[in-house]
């Protein structure tokens, strides 16, 4: 197991404010707006696909996907999701949100290794905000990786652990300006890019590219830039064709 009690505990009790953008989860509706136009066009242009057609017929994978802010979004533009979380707060709230607007969203409460069958496999894979709360991050990567398609895309966003992060992400975020609450992140469970790449090395796959992310709380306005010792958003590729043999285990957490 790589989820943390305490942090689907806390999860848990935030689950009723996903769908509120001006409560607690404000930030993440704003990032949301602007990750959704990098993933796609980070997806267009892996495929070679126009944008406006991007997504069509895709299976993605979002794995701790919340109360589906990114999940339904996806499907709005014509991909075949699953998101999972380990939650039961996080995905009743999303079903009940994505059952109200008619969208249609396969969401599975566990982990990948339980919910998910050893033969699925994803033409794009996420995982936004999650490694920073699990306990084991390569086994969680490894995992997300072995459900990977040949030829696929994973997304990691997460928080970058320098003093920069511990200033910004949690004194500035959680104690002095407060929106967000006290305890949404541990400082030593942030992971670092590089920390991410050798994670993946086993699983044959190398970056693909690598941005940080700016928020202005008081404005509430997200923005990409060169800096990535906060937020930051990878993703990786296949360094070759691997066939069925090499995606397998190691999902066996």
């Amino acid at each position: 197991m790589t989820a943390i009690a305490a942090e689907i505990e806390r999860f848990n009790r935030l689950s009723a404010t996903w769908w509120d953008s001006r409560g607690p989860m404000r930030p993440l509706h704003v990032i949301n707006a602007l990750r959704l136009d990098y993933v796609v066009d980070q997806i267009a242009s892996h495929l070679g696909r126009d944008t406006a057609i991007a997504l069509n017929g895709l299976r993605i994978l979002d794995v701790g996907c919340g109360g589906g802010l990114m999940s339904e979004a996806l499907a709005r533009l014509g991909a075949q999701v699953v998101g999972v979380d380990a939650s039961r707060g996080n995905v009743a709230a999303a079903r009940l949100h994505a059952q109200s607007q008619n969208v249609m969203v396969d969401y599975r409460l566990g982990e990948p290794a339980e919910v998910l069958s050893p033969e699925e496999r994803f033409d794009v894979v996420l995982a936004l905000e999650v490694v920073e709360h699990v306990s084991d991050v390569p086994a969680f990567l490894g995992c997300a990786a072995a459900l990977m398609a040949p030829g696929s895309i994973l997304f990691v966003s997460t928080i970058d652990r320098t003093f920069k992060s511990f200033a910004v992400a949690i004194v500035g975020a959680e104690y002095l300006l407060r929106f967000l609450p006290r305890g949404t992140h541990q400082w030593s469970m942030f992971v670092r890019p590089v920390e991410l790449s050798s994670a993946l090395a086993p699983s044959h796959l190398q970056r693909r590219d690598l941005r940080g992310m700016r928020y202005l709380p008081v404005v509430h306005k997200a923005s990409w830039c060169k800096d990535t010792k906060v937020n930051y958003i990878a993703t990786f590729t296949h360094t070759a064709h691997l066939n069925d043999d090499h995606l397998k285990p190691p999902c066996t957490l």
